[in-house]
């Protein structure tokens, strides 16, 4: 009894965990044009200097983080990142059917940055709390975490960081400062969240 609990108050936490990382990326950095790092960034960079389509390259990317994430990581995380990606399509479906809930913070970016990083570290913390990831972002820095025995912010900085220096080459400066803003804020966010209840 006690670990069918468990298992539901696990999947009942990622699927808080994806309402409110969706919720801030689209209410907040969607309207703000905050610009992501990781495999999304990659993305949008290869789009836009080769002309790959979007919907070939990211299943390919998201497809090689979670391989990676399942040699490192092994298969229950992998179970547990199918559950929540499913709640993360699900959630990004449900905001989408409604106007935007938040008024747009185009106008002062910095807010954006620091607010859609509170949602999105919040948020993407709580699903890797309960040994999940919900894109292949999330997947890809718990193995580098893992692989090169790096703090997880660090680990999200190296593949966050990477790609948005490469995004100056088509993306405005002013731009991609919002965007370091946000993922380095988010890296610290979600790492906190994961230390909770560890010991030193």
């Amino acid at each position: 009894m006690k670990g069918k609990k468990h298992i539901l108050c696990s999947v009942a936490l990622m699927a808080l965990g994806a309402a409110i990382a969706t919720f801030g990326i689209h209410n907040i950095h969607r309207q703000s044009s905050i610009t992501e790092g990781g495999t999304l960034g990659a993305v949008l960079l290869l789009n836009h200097w080769l002309g790959l389509s979007p919907a070939v390259l990211t299943p390919l990317l998201d497809g090689f983080s979670y391989l990676l994430a399942f040699r490192v990581l092994g298969g229950g995380f992998i179970k547990k990142s199918l559950i929540a990606t499913v709640f993360v399509a699900l959630f990004f479906k449900l905001w989408e059917s409604f106007p935007p809930m938040l008024p747009s913070m185009a106008s002062v970016p910095l807010l954006a940055a620091v607010g859609g990083a509170a949602f999105v570290g919040v948020g993407v913390g709580l699903i890797i709390r309960q040994g999940g990831s919900g894109t292949g972002d999330d997947a890809l820095a718990l193995s580098i975490a893992k692989l090169a025995h790096l703090p997880l912010a660090r680990a999200y900085l190296v593949t966050d960081l990477t790609v948005l220096l490469l995004s100056l080459s088509y993306i405005p400066l002013k731009k991609i400062l919002f965007s370091l803003i946000t993922v380095t804020l988010s890296s610290y966010i979600i790492e906190g969240l994961q230390r909770i209840g560890q010991k030193k």
